[in-house]
């Protein structure tokens, strides 16, 4: 299967006003770019001369990888690659239990529209949209009927599934968890004025002008911005099924409704600021795919969150009942 490189990058770009400082005129800023769980990443640090950067941006590439030996679905010897392999991981990383506890508030609170036992009929999909093909009902049907998350038992002595064929992805909400660590190791280094844009954005401290951060949403089909948002000391995340398409005809999304087995079509873009990445990434991911009744039972799971921008879908149908 070919790697699909995720385009929400493009779907939310930051926006720092530097003109007007003495540390903009100065020049007193250092950037990285790089890339994570195969997302273009960048970042900005205010007051970090380039000639200091070179040991906060290695530590920076190193949490990363060391991230990516968790959650990456394209590492085969990766945490998540083996438990998927084997269906039980033991001793568990304390990082990948504390995502599969978020992954069960965000199922709960969407009514079962989140659900990263999804992975089966996502590589399904994938496989045959890749070759133009539909994947055989009775195959989409056996991987559809894999998608059960209360079939998920994890604690810290293990993790296992209780059915073979089970396997779990963590990208709906894994490039949030990984911004918020990578903010919490450069605020132990003592940078006090960082914007980070690692598929999600989080900022803190204050912009090159002295002002908080902005950012500027794009609309699902990029281009110009579409709305904007000041980040005090927190996080942005924008989710949309067809940011990244897995077909040439660019009508098959990389959120699939585990329900209907199909593409998540009840929004076409959300955007959603919290105190933390992760959840903003979970929780816009969770929006997309839950009928917009239940969006209180996802946003009111976890403290904080803002719903920022909405792009709906022109000519919906009417959303079916479950």
């Amino acid at each position: 299967m070919r790697h699909l490189t995720r385009r929400r990058v493009i779907a939310i770009s930051a926006a720092a006003c530097v003109s007007g400082t003495a540390a903009a005129a100065a020049g007193i800023s250092a950037r990285w770019n790089g890339v994570a769980l195969g997302a273009p990443a960048r970042m900005q640090i205010t007051g970090l001369p380039a000639g200091e950067a070179a040991p906060v941006f290695a530590a920076v590439e190193a949490e990363i990888a060391r991230l990516e030996q968790i959650f990456s679905l394209y590492r085969p010897g990766s945490v998540l690659s083996r438990l998927n392999r084997d269906g039980a991981f033991a001793a568990p990383p304390a990082e990948l239990l504390e995502l599969c506890s978020l992954a069960t508030a965000l199922h709960r609170g969407s009514g079962g529209a989140f659900d990263p036992t999804i992975q089966p009929l996502w590589a399904l999909t994938a496989a045959h949209a890749a070759r133009g093909r539909a994947p055989d009902p009775q195959a989409r049907l056996r991987a559809m009927d894999l998608a059960d998350w209360n079939a998920v038992h994890f604690d810290a002595a293990s993790i296992r599934f209780a059915r073979p064929g089970i396997a779990i992805t963590l990208n709906g909400i894994a490039q949030g968890f990984i911004t918020d660590r990578i903010a919490a190791k450069l605020q132990a280094m003592g940078l006090r004025d960082v914007l980070i844009d690692i598929g999600e954005i989080r900022a803190w401290g204050r912009a090159p002008d002295g002002g908080h951060w902005r950012a500027g949403i794009a609309g699902p089909a990029g281009g110009c911005c579409v709305h904007r948002v000041t980040l005090a000391d927190r996080a942005l995340a924008t989710s949309a099924p067809l940011g990244t398409v897995m077909d040439t005809a660019g009508a098959i999304g990389h959120i699939l409704d585990p329900r209907t087995g199909e593409t998540a079509m009840r929004v076409r873009q959300v955007s959603v600021s919290a105190p933390t990445a992760v959840v903003a990434d979970g929780v816009s991911t969770a929006l997309c795919a839950t009928g917009r009744g239940r969006w209180p039972d996802v946003t009111g799971a976890f403290p904080g969150v803002r719903i920022e921008n909405t792009v709906v879908q022109a000519g919906s149908a009417p959303e079916p009942q479950f």
